[in-house]
């Protein structure tokens, strides 16, 4: 087993590494308070060839190993962590489904989302299902060579400054997931309005609702067959969620980092912090275990690219990083004392948008509901023991 990187994604990682660093890092905290999706930034990383890593060549991609996909959604992560949510979480779940879709669509969608023209939304969660995400509500009626849309998304990551949105909704009625169709839908469609949320963290990336109400598509907007919508979702779902977990654990290494430098230098009692065990202790801890879990991350990725399952890595993985994660850069927070907890640090801005990737694509409760039906086996669900 090889842990090496190759040469082509050793100057893959350099290069986005310094991106970040040079070109989203200094601006993370002002696109946060001002709540400003930095649109010039991601059409330069689409210039770059940093979206769409792992999209097939002919369809306009790279056509990278998702493996080298991780490595620029961790780098760019390192800058900023709550921009890759849109552009590398959201955004390889939505090029991945209009890979499904045909010439056209990929043509008028998925070009312009990989030139970074475009920003793109993906639409599952309702108010009445998130995690029960096969019992959403959103229908599609077929009406000739077009389809009506009505219902609610809610939760949405960048929903407010997306140009188009990757939505799911029945086109079966009482059939289950059986029934959930895809369709892509242009934002500025008549009978289409959004809402936006005042959420903790990830503030440029405002999240919100959407609402379609009798709003007409064309056919040619299905993604895929009518009723696999959910398959094509549940598909892409092993590969987000690990890139998430990435995300994560990018700027709580980068705030230990940052805090391992203070604690050598900081004085207290005549000697270095770093020199009392009580701090260098969990320090020590928080690096083991994210470097442990980021490992799995990439084990998960290097399955995927064998063509073998990783819904098991990628259910351990999503319930561990954001915890471990939240937690070192809490302590982090703490070792840099009342600095710490000022704004002029980066650290609480990380912790809010850390948070968020603990609910994101999935609780730890239903993440680990996954991991045990790959070990045990789906007949020993606590949900199918209904009375």
């Amino acid at each position: 087993m090889d842990f090496e990187l190759n040469k082509d994604q050793k100057m893959i990682q350099n290069e986005v590494r310094r991106f970040a660093r040079e070109e989203l890092a200094p601006y993370y905290s002002k696109w946060d308070r001002e709540k400003t999706y930095p649109r010039e930034l991601v059409r330069k990383m689409g210039e770059l060839g940093f979206l769409g890593v792992s999209v097939n060549q002919k369809d306009g991609g790279l056509g990278e190993s998702f493996v080298t996909e991780g490595i620029v959604c961790e780098e760019l992560s390192r800058g900023d962590c709550s921009l890759t949510m849109s552009t590398h979480v959201a955004g390889h779940l939505c090029a991945g489904l209009l890979e499904h879709g045909s010439k056209e669509v990929k043509k008028k969608f998925l070009e312009p989302f990989l030139a970074g023209e475009q920003i793109t939304a993906f639409c599952l969660t309702e108010p009445g299902s998130g995690t029960d995400a096969a019992a959403l509500q959103a229908t599609a009626q077929k009406k000739g060579a077009a389809y009506i849309l009505n219902g609610e998304k809610s939760g949405i990551t960048a929903i407010m400054d997306a140009d188009f949105a990757l939505v799911f909704a029945r086109t079966e009625a009482g059939t289950g997931a059986r029934g959930v169709s895809c369709f892509v839908v242009p934002c500025n469609l008549p009978g289409v309005s959004k809402q936006a949320y005042e959420d903790l963290g990830c503030n440029a990336i405002v999240r919100g609702s959407i609402f379609f109400q009798n709003v007409e598509i064309p056919a040619t907007c299905l993604i895929g067959e009518e009723g696999a919508g959910f398959k094509l979702a549940m598909q892409g779902f092993d590969i987000s969620r690990i890139f998430l977990c990435l995300e994560a654990i990018a700027p709580a290494m980068v705030s230990l980092q940052e805090t391992i430098a203070h604690v050598k230098e900081r004085i207290a009692f005549g000697r270095p912090l770093a020199s009392f065990e009580g701090v260098s202790f969990p320090l020590v801890e928080h690096v083991s275990l994210l470097e442990a879990v980021r490992l799995l991350c990439y084990k998960a990725l290097w399955l995927r690219d064998k063509g073998q399952s990783s819904t098991k890595e990628a259910g351990m993985v999503k319930w561990m990083a954001p915890r471990f994660s939240t937690n070192a850069i809490r302590d982090c927070i703490v070792l840099h004392g009342h600095y710490g907890y000022t704004k002029d640090y980066p650290l609480e801005q990380r912790l809010r948008d850390v948070l968020a990737i603990e609910i994101a694509d999935g609780t730890p409760q239903v993440s680990k509901l996954v991991v045990q039906r790959e070990l045990m086996g789906r007949a020993y669900l606590s949900y199918n023991y209904r009375h």
